[in-house]
């Protein structure tokens, strides 16, 4: 019989209701704990590269978000690599630069003067001429005393400055035969020397500290006949 009353609502039912509701709760939170780390992973980032990657995933229409974010994550480290590389090899390049730099900088200081003392090389040889010229009776003379001192008061001060700019003249007669230094001109037979030992010089040669001015030219024993 029907007293009017409703009958009561099942308890059972808001439970599952309860439950339901939970669950969309549950995946909510971790979609936002996995959206913070990849925030933190994307940090840095430049936004267009974000925009780009956005844009690449949308085409694709691949409903997988997840997968899509490793894969920029994989480019992103990959172009990072990348230009870490670049940036070592610059490195390496702007140092070898650098060192190259400064060689030609100690080069032009410490050789900067070789074509002018290269030229300057035949005043020297001519200073030397006019002295050996002088006879000794004209030295003592009283009216060329003067003369001759001049002329070797200069040729002391050029050698003084050549000493000073790295010019050195080349040991020669007595010494044995360097091509690096000497210029055999010709063969001299003499049992005075051993054969292959500089016994003339006919012109001085000249380093500039450890580089070549010009080679002497010599005069080179070889065995008599």
């Amino acid at each position: 019989m029907n007293d009017g009353k409703m009958p009561p609502k099942s308890a059972g039912n808001s439970t599952d209701k309860g439950k339901s509701e939970e669950i969309p709760a549950a995946e909510a939170g971790l979609d936002a704990a996995r959206d913070a780390a990849i925030r933190d992973e994307l940090k840095g980032v430049p936004e267009s590269m974000l925009a780009d990657n956005d844009g690449d995933d949308a085409g694709d229409g691949s409903g997988d978000g997840g997968d899509s974010i490793d894969d920029a994550l994989d480019r992103l480290r990959s172009d990072l690599d990348a230009a870490q590389q670049d940036v070592l090899y610059a490195r390496a390049d702007t140092q070898n630069l650098r060192r190259r730099m400064e060689k030609d900088i100690a080069d032009a200081r410490a050789y900067g003067a070789t074509g002018f003392a290269r030229d300057i090389l035949s005043v020297a040889d001519n200073l030397a001429r006019a002295l050996d010229a002088v006879p000794e009776e004209l030295r003592a003379d009283e009216k060329f005393k003067g003369l001759v001192a001049g002329i070797e008061a200069t040729r002391r001060e050029l050698d003084k400055v050549f000493g000073q700019h790295g010019v050195t003249r080349i040991a020669s007669t007595g010494m044995p035969l360097d091509p690096n230094q000497h210029q055999a001109m010709l063969e001299i037979p003499t049992d005075d020397a051993e054969p292959g030992t500089i016994v003339q010089e006919m012109q001085p040669g000249y380093m500039i500290k450890d580089r070549l001015l010009r080679p002497a030219m010599v005069g080179v024993a070889k065995k008599a006949d």
